[in-house]
């Protein structure tokens, strides 16, 4: 197996992301690579971070001083208030995500179909906890960013024509963002659509670890 480029770093893939937050949204952050959003969020948007434990509006991350054992997000880990921070129970804040009341989900993937699919809570054969809020989220929330790997250890493809893993939901990515690149699409009727490059990346190779079929707008914005 050659070796895969690096391509954009964790933080950058959470930066490229946070870019898509507009002022005023309430927001969800999977476990794992979505976490790191909150920290690039820009100082002018108003963002209400939303957790699925049943808190709402999210502070940072706390230094050592300011851990408390018990003000955790959905994934556990210590977090801080802010001063509108409330709360209320996890049954109210499954009926947020279902009634449609937050904008923004960025959850973390295992696979990632051309057609929406998503499958990010389980490998047959390995231990699971279970799905969490995964499946609330992608059936109510109203636009869902993936951030994941281009592709596995092992080189193979992880956005693909059909996901080969239990899928978390159909039709429900709008927006793929890679350590290689970002796709995204007009509405859940249209294809992906390669739109950026991370730096040093070529299309020939995104094309070459991507099993999924896409359009390439590169080409398209170039030509304009």
């Amino acid at each position: 197996m050659t070796d895969m480029p690096k391509g954009w770093s964790r933080d950058q893939m959470a930066a490229r992301a946070a870019a898509e937050i507009k002022d005023g949204f309430y927001a969800n952050l999977g476990i794992g690579i979505p976490t790191l959003v909150a920290n690039h969020i820009a100082p002018d948007i108003d963002v209400t971070l939303q957790s699925e434990n049943g808190m709402l509006g999210l502070g940072p991350f706390p230094t050592e001083a300011e851990v408390d054992a018990d003000i955790i997000n959905a994934g556990k880990q210590t977090i801080t208030e802010l001063k509108r921070t409330s709360y209320c129970s996890s049954a109210d804040s499954f009926g947020m995500i279902r009634g449609g009341h937050i904008q923004l989900s960025v959850l973390g993937a295992m696979e990632v179909a051309e057609n929406g699919n998503l499958a990010n809570w389980m490998v047959p054969g390995k231990m699971v906890k279970g799905p969490g809020g995964a499946m609330d989220l992608v059936a109510g929330v109203r636009k869902i960013i993936v951030l994941m790997d281009h592709a596995a250890k092992d080189g193979s493809a992880k956005f693909r024509k059909a996901c080969t893993l239990p899928l978390t939901g159909t039709n429900v990515v709008d927006m793929l963002i890679t350590n290689l690149a970002v796709f995204d699409r007009a509405d859940r009727s249209s294809p992906f659509v390669l739109r950026e490059l991370a730096p040093g990346v070529t299309a020939e190779l995104v094309r070459s670890l991507t099993e999924a079929a896409y359009e390439d707008g590169l080409a398209t914005r170039q030509a304009a």
